[in-house]
Parts: structure tokens; sequence; C-alpha cells
């Protein structure tokens, strides 16, 4: 679909990420001096790395209640929005208030342990070698479950993290992410809702889904739910069939649950042996749904080697297909991770060499889904990211290529508690801005707040700036008598 004839617009304001009056405007004093503790506290090495321990000693010394309290004051407060769908109300309205939309993600995690993820391996490739009648090459490595691909936390600093283990907890984890979607369509307009395929789907199953540049056994003719994913599957045997039939019902029900609640879903991107199932199904849904906006946004890696070639393939899918194309573009949340089981496994390691490199790969990218939006007004793109330098970048080639923000095609994403001094001078200007929004039960979320004690430490250059900027802005509202702040 090509963009409509121009019209008058407004023109775009310049945006100023130094300028802490106006970036903080939506923070209570008290809540600066929270950040500023939490993030300290985050970038200390020697806390970071005994960070678990020190929980548990607090939790024993205080007792479950002023441990609880604590949390709320400190961590939990700083990255959560709160425990249900009623508490996250006021920090959701006043952050739309400025301009700043939400990504709900009901943030408890759960997994298996990797005694279990060793049976599941069994199990797996008892029935692998039943179809196939052969073992596997060493490139097929990364794409076999494996005693690694237990419990996935470990080394993890950007995500959340499910291993359904049975079809029963697949659905439990389905009416989870419909309640989800329901608080974001209660919560706000034109909110986005965090969906993970793993929660949906069997890990078996899964790992068995192929693409066309993974090495697969030969594909058969398959009489499921679609011909369309025919040629990216390896044989299935029937109740593999019924998986999938089951898994892509529960993202239909998902996506038409999305639609009525005026929600867009974002499926999450998550580890490499798991991403080829993810992106197909993840097609297969846009196509059904994405027929007149961009409703169901696939996630790309940018830390990945091959993002550029799966970005661009996505892109020409859907401009020859007729979808509408919809993408979230992260540099990636499992890199320790992904390369420690690449030693272990025996493959070649899939992440870019360097930061450096990931963020050219990064923009290469997002240059490119840019032009696409220049000439295809139905297509949409979310940069999520808390560098500066490639919110500056976005900034400049869609003023260079005639994106105006009013067109909604380009949104921001960062997560909550971190780097306000680009989400609300963003939102404030009048871009499309969304903070990915985490809640739950306090003791269930900590999981998710040892992500983001590790998220803090991997990005220190932002993370310094950040502090910097926020000790800034409380010495100016103690100079200028204005300490009891109160956003209006």
């Amino acid at each position: 679909m090509c963009r409509p004839a121009e019209t008058a617009r407004p023109p775009v304001p310049a945006v100023d990420f130094g300028n802490t009056q106006e970036a903080y405007r939506s923070r209570r004093s008290w809540e600066l001096a929270r950040s500023l503790l939490v993030l300290s506290l985050c970038a200390s090495p020697a806390l970071l790395a005994r960070h678990e321990q020190l929980l548990r000693l607090a939790r024993k010394l205080l007792g479950q209640r002023l441990f609880n309290t604590l949390m709320k004051m400190t961590f939990y407060g700083q990255f959560v929005a709160g425990e249900d769908q009623e508490s996250i109300r006021p920090l959701i309205q006043r952050n739309k208030a400025f301009g700043v939309g939400s990504i709900l993600d009901y943030g408890v995690e759960e997994d298996l342990t990797p005694e279990e993820a060793e049976r599941t391996e069994m199990e797996f490739c008892s029935s692998a070698l039943e179809r196939d009648g052969r073992g596997v090459s060493k490139r097929e490595n990364q794409f076999q479950a494996h005693r690694a691909s237990g419990d996935r936390r470990d080394g993890v600093t950007r995500a959340r993290t499910y291993f359904c283990a049975s079809e029963a907890k697949c659905d439990s984890h389905m009416e989870t992410f419909l309640r989800c979607i329901e608080a974001s369509g209660g919560a706000s307009e034109d909110g986005f809702s965090a969906i993970k395929l793993t929660a949906l789907g069997r890990p078996q199953f899964l790992v068995n889904v192929r693409t066309p540049g993974a090495p697969p056994p030969p594909p058969c003719t398959h009489r499921g739910l679609t011909g369309r994913l025919e040629p990216v599957l390896s044989q299935f045997t029937e109740e593999e069939e019924r998986q999938m039939t089951r898994m892509l019902q529960r993202m239909g029900v998902l996506a038409k649950k999305a639609s009525q609640a005026g929600v867009r879903l974002m499926v999450d991107a998550e580890q490499t042996y798991f991403q080829p199932a993810i992106s197909r199904l993840t097609l297969e849904t846009q196509r059904r749904f994405n027929v007149e906006r961009p409703l169901v946004f696939n996630t790309f890696q940018c830390y990945l080697r091959d993002a550029y070639d799966n970005v661009t393939l996505d892109v020409e899918l859907a401009r020859r297909e007729g979808w509408c194309f919809g993408a979230k573009l992260v540099r990636g949340a499992y890199m320790a991770q992904e390369r420690a089981r690449a030693l272990e496994v025996g493959y070649e390691d899939p992440i870019n060499p360097t930061y450096e490199a990931t963020s050219a790969v990064y923009h290469r990218c997002l240059d490119y889904v840019l032009e696409e939006l220049k000439h295809n007004a139905r297509a949409a793109v979310m940069v999520a990211s808390h560098n500066e330098g490639t919110v500056r970048f976005t900034l400049r080639r869609m003023e260079e290529l005639g994106l105006h923000p009013a067109d909604r095609q380009v949104y921001f994403g960062q997560l909550l508690g971190m780097c306000d001094q680009i989400s609300f001078p963003l939102g404030q200007a009048g871009f499309p801005v969304y903070k990915y929004v985490p809640y739950g039960p306090v003791m269930e979320v900590l999981p998710y707040l040892s992500r983001r004690a590790l998220e803090n430490s991997g990005v220190m250059k932002g993370a310094q700036r950040e502090r910097q900027l926020l000790w800034q802005e409380l010495k100016r509202r103690l100079c200028t008598g204005s300490l009891f702040h109160q956003p209006a």
C-alpha cells in the first residue's frame, strides 16, 4: 500500500535528551532518589555478584512482610508496576498523561530444572530417532533438545522465561496472557501486550520446527492446519501434529482477544533453538490477523549474525503476500547463555563478536525497515532500545524519509524504571513511545528483578549517564526550592 498524499502537518519539535527538568516532570523527587539508589546498586559488581544471597538473607532477617515492603520501596518499586491489574492503573495513567504508553507483561517466570529438562531431552531424542532413524550432525546440534536448554533463566538478562511442561500448563499460560490483554485494553488506549510462545507449546515440538535455512530432514506432505507451514516443518508424529494444532489455536485465541480489546500483540524473541518455531508460527499468525493493520509484532534480535537476512525475508513476504508487516527490533537478551550453549553443544557461536558489530546490524536492519515504511503506510516498527545513539539515528532517518510521528508507524520502547530521560522527552514531543511494564506478586517477580539487576550491569555506560542526569535534576530541585515537586 502506497503512502497517501502529504497533508499539512505540524512541525516535529526537537527532542532534548539532556533537559532534566522536562525529562523528569512526571517524577516526584523521592522517586528520582530511589532511581539513583537502585541504579547505583545495580552498577556495583560486588553487590551484583551476591545479590541473590543478599535477597535471601534480607528475607530471612526481616520476615516476609517487611521484606515485601523493602522491595516495594526499592527494586520492585523501580522496575515493576504493581501486583495486579488494579494496582498498576495509576502508574499507567500517569505515564500516559505525559505521553508514554504501556506494553503490559505479567512478569512471573517459571522454568524446568536442568534435571527435568534432561528427562525432556531423552523423550525428545527418543521420538526423533524413531521418526528419522538417524542421528544429528554438528550443525544440527543447535536445533536439538539438550540439557543446556533446561533452566533457561541462567545467563538471561532482559527477558522472563517459560518452559511449558504439559498441555494443561500451556492452557494456563494462555489464560494468564488473556488477562494481561484485558488489562492492557482497560488501562490505556493503543496499548501492547507481550507474549512468549514457549508458554504456549511444549519444548519438544518447538525445537522440532525448522526454517528453510536450518538443516532439517526432508519435509513430508503435511495435512495439518495450513499448507503454508509445509515447507518449513520436519516430519511430525501424530502427537506433534496435535500439539501444533493446539498451539496455533492458542495463538488465534490471543490474537482475536487483542483485536477486540484494541491491543497489539508483541511476540518476544527467545533462544536460537526455539526461534525457528517462534518465527514460523508468528508469521502464520501475522498472515491471518495482520490484514488491515499490524496487530501482531514479531521480534528480531540484532545480536544474531543472521538478523538482517531474517528481517529482509519477512518484509519481502509481507509485501508479496499482502499482509501488514510489524516488528520490534532489539539488541538481544540471551548472549551469555547462547555462547555457553554453543561451546557446550558444539556449534558456531550465533552471536555477533562485539557490541559495536551488533549496533551496526541493528542500524542496518532499522534503516531497511524505515525505507519500507516510507513506501508502505501499513507497516510499523518498534525501536526497542536504551541506546541514545540509536534513538537519535532513528529520529534523523525519520526526518530524512518524511516519516512523521503522527503516522504512528515508528514506535519507541524502553523498560519501566530505565532511561526515562529518553522515553519522556520522546513522548512529550509527540512520538509514540512505550514502557515495557511488568506486574505480578513480589515473590513471584523476584526472578525478573534479578534480570533487571543484570541488565543494568550490561548497559553500564548508558546507566552512568542516567545516574548523572538524575543527580543533576535532584540538585536543580534542591537549589530552586522545588524539591517537593508534584507531577501536574
